[in-house]
């Protein structure tokens, strides 16, 4: 018999390490060549590693959610030949988008109410306990005969019903009708889950972020939007809103291009873009993902729309490339119809400015005589105050405001 190692393959584009999101086998499986053994993921991709040979699992290198070192052993294999090779196997990826194939561990289902039974104590006899005690198990919902006492005489102490408790074993009912909940559930945060998290906590301990909200009167918009949609070719998607700030977001860079830029904080250094590469974040069932609409400077509103229907589809489907989540220039948060009154996005680290778009709703507005129902909306957006002041912030914003309320200047050209 021999031992074949599996090391840790070198995904490219400078990764040391990657996370360990999915064992497919464990110690003592049978594996056979080209079977999937593991999935890693790396900032940017989910890798599969299938085994090269056919052989028996003899050891693995760690845990659900543990970094590996590029180059480490993996997997070591037993296997029917001499033995001694190590290899680094060919790998697929996927997209980071895509949910790792994890199952995180399920609350088990709650025990049913036990009847009383004589194997705790005699149901004939009371069993002996400090009247607080009793209290005490009332209010948790403990019936002391199912539970074993360690005091003297088998006195039941409140440490005994705290162990009951924990053990998981559901209580009887309380007499309100109501019982306590003690069970407690941890879970491992792992794959893509981690990533947000890792994202958010950069994006949040580096950038100052200030956020400015306004309202914006979509009354008009919604008109329009409501008789092109109504117009459209087959061919043609179905309009949101979102479209529409997409190309109210390009022409109001074009007069503030500083809100179009990444800031490398390590270097001291802005990029300033004159594409406009539009992320939208996008809820998945892996997670938050940011597909990206690349050139929106170059797209009508019917090919931002198409686009950003497409992106969406394949983030939510976990087919999204690298390149069609990545590269952004300046992104947007909507949660449509959940979007609340007021929000306060966080920004897409490198970048230095996030529009956040909250949801519409019919209220009355003075029009100078008299209330008049209008259809508003809040814009609640965040800038790196670093880069961006308090002042450029409000007129971009402003300047999407005006594009929004009068939307036959979202198609003047110039």
């Amino acid at each position: 018999m021999g031992e074949f190692i599996i090391k840790m393959p070198d995904v490219g584009e400078g990764v040391a390490e990657a996370e360990l999101v999915e064992w497919h086998v464990k110690t003592g499986d049978p594996v056979r060549e080209d079977m999937v053994i593991a999935a890693v993921m790396t900032d940017k991709a989910t890798v599969e590693i299938p085994s090269p040979v056919n052989g028996t699992v003899i050891w693995l290198a760690g845990e659900v959610g543990d970094r590996i070192a590029v180059k480490a052993p993996l997997v070591r294999i037993e296997t029917a030949g001499d033995g001694g090779d190590t290899k680094s196997v060919a790998i697929s990826q996927t997209p980071v988008a895509e949910a790792p194939k994890v199952e995180i561990a399920k609350p088990a289902p709650p025990a049913p109410v036990l009847a009383a039974t004589p194997a705790a104590a005699a149901p004939a006899e009371k069993p002996l306990a400090a009247p607080s005690v009793r209290l005490f198990a009332r209010e948790s919902g403990v019936d002391l005969r199912q539970v074993q006492g360690t005091g003297p005489a088998g006195r039941i102490l409140r440490e005994d019903i705290d162990q009951f408790l924990t053990q998981g074993t559901a209580p009887a009912a309380a007499k309100n009708g109501f019982a306590r909940k003690t069970a407690t559930e941890e879970i491992k945060l792992i794959g893509l889950r981690r990533r947000i998290a890792e994202k958010m906590v950069l994006s949040t301990s580096r950038i100052p972020h200030i956020t400015y909200v306004e309202e914006v009167d979509m009354t008009a918009l919604e008109e329009l939007r409501a008789t092109m949609n109504n117009d459209r070719r087959p061919d043609h998607p179905k309009l949101t809103v979102l479209p529409f700030l997409m190309r109210a977001l390009v022409k109001a860079i074009s007069d503030q291009p500083d809100v179009n830029a990444t800031f490398d904080d390590d270097a001291g250094i802005i990029t300033r873009y004159s594409a406009v590469h539009i992320g939208i974040a996008t809820q998945t069932p892996a997670g938050l993902t940011v597909p990206v609409v690349r050139h929106a400077e170059a797209r009508g509103i019917w090919d931002c729309g198409a686009e950003m229907s497409r992106l969406a589809d394949a983030a939510r489907s976990g087919t999204a490339t690298r390149d069609e989540l990545s590269g952004s220039t300046i992104t947007i948060s909507s949660l449509g119809a959940l979007g609340g009154i007021v929000s306060t996005p966080v920004i897409n680290h490198p970048e230095v400015a996030i529009i956040g778009v909250n949801k519409i709703a019919t209220r009355p507005v003075w029009d100078g005589a008299q209330f008049v129902p209008r259809k508003m909306m809040n814009l609640s957006s965040s800038f790196d105050h670093r880069i961006i002041d308090g002042w450029d912030a409000a007129t971009f914003v402003q300047r999407i405001r005006t594009l929004l309320e009068t939307p036959a200047l979202i198609f003047i050209e110039g």
